[in-house]
Formats: C-alpha cells, sequence, structure tokens
C-alpha cells in the first residue's frame, strides 16, 4: 500500500483529546466550463448530493469514523487536461478519481496501474472501455452500443430509411456516428454526409443543420450535451424538418425540453428521463430539494456510485487501497438499500460494469413512450 498524506484536518482535536473523523478525499476532473459545463455538473451534484447524506448519516471504516471531500478540477472536456488533473489529484494523495468523458477515461485508464494506484469512476457508455479489461475501472452507465438496434429500428420504420449525421465531434460523439452509421446500414438504409460539429464551441448549428437537410434526410442523428443537443432540434424544426430523431445518450430528454417546447422533441427516440422510472421519487424530490432542478441520470448514476464507493470502503476494511475496494464492489452494490440505488440494480459485474436497468424510449405527442427495457450489461 502507497503511503498517505496526512491532512492537517486530521490533526486538530475536536474539542477534546480524541482525533478529528478522517477526511477521505474524492477527485472528479470533468468539464465545468464550456459548451459541456451543463453535464459536468450534473455529474458533479450527484457526486457532491451522495457525499452530503453519507456525511450526515456517518460512515465507519474499520472502527474509525470517516467523512468525504470532493476536489472538482475543470477539464474543459479536453482528454490531455484530464490526463493533468488526474496526476495531480493522485499526487495528493486521493485513490478514487471520477471522470464523465469517454476521451478522459481512455486516456487515464493507463495510468490507473502505475505508482500510485487509484480507481477510476468512469461515467461515458463508450463499449472501449470495458473492451480494455482495466482492472480499476468502475463503469456506470450502460454501453451505447445496447442503443443501436432499437434506435434504428424504432425510427427507419416509423420516418423512412435516409439518415443525415449532425452529432458531436468529440471523440465519443464520432464513435457514436460511426457505429449508429454501421447499425443503419446493416439494417438496409442509407446513410448521408456527416455534418457533426463541434458541441463544446459550436454556437449557431444552422449552417450544419442546412447542409444536413439539404440532402433529404428522413432521420436526424443528433447527440452531445443536452443543452446544444436542443438547439440543434430547434434549428432543424425552424427549417422545416418533419422526420424524426436518434438522440445520443448523453442528452437527456427531461433537459432539452427546457430549451426547446416538447413538441419540437416528437420523433425522437432516447433514453427515458430519470424521473419516468418506477421507484425513483425519492431521489428526484430529494435532489429538486437540494438544487432545484430535474435530475438526469449524469446526477442519478453518479449518485449510486459514490454510495457504492462507501460502501465497499466499509466492507473492504479500508479507504486507500483502490484495490481491496474494487474487489468489493459487487458485494457493495448488492448491500445498498433500495433508497440509495435510483434504478434497479443487481450488481458490478466480474469488468467492473454496473449492472442495472435502463429504458429506452420515443416522444409521441409530448409523451414519452417505453421501447425496451436494457441492462447496463453486455
Amino acid at each position: 500500500m502507497k503511503k498517505r498524506f496526512l491532512f492537517p484536518t486530521l490533526l486538530a482535536l475536536a474539542g477534546s483529546s480524541a482525533l478529528a473523523d478522517k477526511v477521505v478525499s474524492i477527485g472528479y476532473s470533468g468539464p465545468l466550463s464550456g459548451g459541456a459545463a451543463f453535464y459536468g455538473k450534473d455529474v458533479q451534484s450527484g457526486i457532491d448530493m451522495a457525499i452530503a447524506e453519507l456525511n450526515r448519516s456517518g460512515v465507519t471504516v474499520k472502527g474509525e469514523k470517516v467523512t468525504f471531500k470532493l476536489v472538482a478540477l475543470d477539464d474543459r472536456y479536453l482528454p490531455n487536461e484530464t490526463a493533468t488533473n488526474v496526476k495531480r489529484l493522485t499526487s495528493q494523495g486521493i485513490d478514487i478519481v471520477f471522470v464523465p468523458h469517454a476521451g478522459g477515461i481512455l486516456t487515464v485508464q493507463p495510468l490507473t496501474n502505475r505508482d500510485p494506484e487509484f480507481l477510476l469512476v468512469a461515467y461515458s457508455s463508450e463499449p472501449k472501455i470495458l473492451e480494455s479489461r482495466n482492472p480499476m475501472t468502475f463503469m456506470l452507465p450502460p454501453r451505447y452500443d445496447n442503443y443501436l438496434q432499437p434506435f434504428a429500428a424504432t425510427q427507419m420504420k416509423a420516418f423512412g430509411k435516409r439518415l443525415g449525421l449532425i452529432g458531436t465531434t468529440s471523440a465519443y460523439g464520432k464513435q457514436w456516428t460511426d457505429a449508429i452509421s454501421d447499425e443503419w446500414k446493416k439494417q438496409g438504409g442509407t446513410v448521408l454526409s456527416n455534418n457533426g460539429v463541434d458541441y463544446n464551441t459550436t454556437v449557431d448549428y444552422s449552417s450544419a443543420v442546412t447542409k444536413a437537410l439539404a440532402e433529404k434526410p428522413d432521420v436526424l442523428f443528433i447527440g452531445g450535451p443536452s443543452q446544444p443537443t436542443a438547439l440543434v432540434v430547434k434549428a432543424a424544426r425552424e427549417q422545416g424538418f418533419k422526420g424524426g430523431f436518434i438522440v445520443m445518450d448523453q442528452a437527456k430528454f427531461e433537459q432539452m425540453d427546457q430549451v426547446v417546447p416538447r413538441n419540437y422533441l416528437d420523433g425522437s427516440v432516447g433514453v427515458l428521463p430519470t424521473k419516468e422510472f418506477a421507484g425513483t421519487q425519492l431521489f428526484v424530490t430529494l435532489y429538486q430539494r437540494m438544487y432545484k432542478k430535474i435530475p438526469t441520470s449524469e446526477a442519478a448514476l453518479n449518485y449510486m456510485g459514490m454510495n457504492i464507493i462507501a460502501k465497499a470502503m466499509e466492507l473492504a476494511g479500508t479507504t486507500d487501497d483502490p484495490v481491496a475496494i474494487r474487489a468489493q464492489l459487487n458485494a457493495a452494490a448488492k448491500a445498498l438499500p433500495q433508497s440509495k440505488t435510483v434504478y434497479k440494480l443487481f450488481g458490478v459485474t466480474d469488468r467492473g460494469h454496473v449492472d442495472a436497468e435502463f429504458v429506452v424510449a420515443s416522444v409521441k405527442g409530448g409523451k414519452y413512450t417505453r421501447l425496451r427495457l436494457i441492462k447496463t450489461f453486455k
């Protein structure tokens, strides 16, 4: 086990000869500025909410009371900055680091087994994260390849076989674009030109939309952070597009309809909003009370992830051995009370993937229609 930094707060006396609670810092590197800032802050809010509750209820690890502190750094959605941030966090003795984007996750995965080792909590649905078989990765959302077949089949049947592409050009967006293109062709459809743009820096999507619509698509593939994705929908509808949308899983309907009218989203397929899942009412109520906004899976899954980490520390009897903590993730997930799981939770796979249920849905007449129940594990 590597040597730990003893923070000054641990030496402070709590009004007696007893030492204060042990403070365990949790790292986070994500986009807190730029076009993906809302996304990054939604992830952070889920971790923050879990930590606040854990600190109120109390966590004891091997007889020692523990409180948690989140150390959050902005990487602006840039993988090279993620790597810099992670090195900075681990140099401070932080053993658990959350990263919420594929480019950053794939960049820092090779660092997890070096000195110092750390557990990488990955919030991205990129299949390559699991395919790397990295033993120190804990992946929270379902792989996006679960969505490809039902998304393509639903939209091709409803609207037609011509697919236009206006996804974000991040590493994750490019992988999604390639994957949905392959699936669309597999089902007998025609894929048109790729007019993808950087959702993190683009302000006006009219030009990209105009180029895509010139080829007369029946369906548009779109997606990135929710707010800019909604602006793509707005530009398409205002230019007269009557077809359907395939919405990448990063974008959330419940945030998009805060930017554009719900009827603009009619004919879309995507991930069912968190508030529409059975059993999420307590989490939704508490989150809205704390943050004054509707929670998405970014908040919910990272909330679950932090609770699983804390329980794994209890079961492992350590806060500073990431290998031992990783080994207890499955048992920890199964031991969580329903009030902390949000979605129906089955455990954590040997590859470090949360195994839970999700639902894909379409928007029709302003209402959500469930298409398919999927499990995160594949």
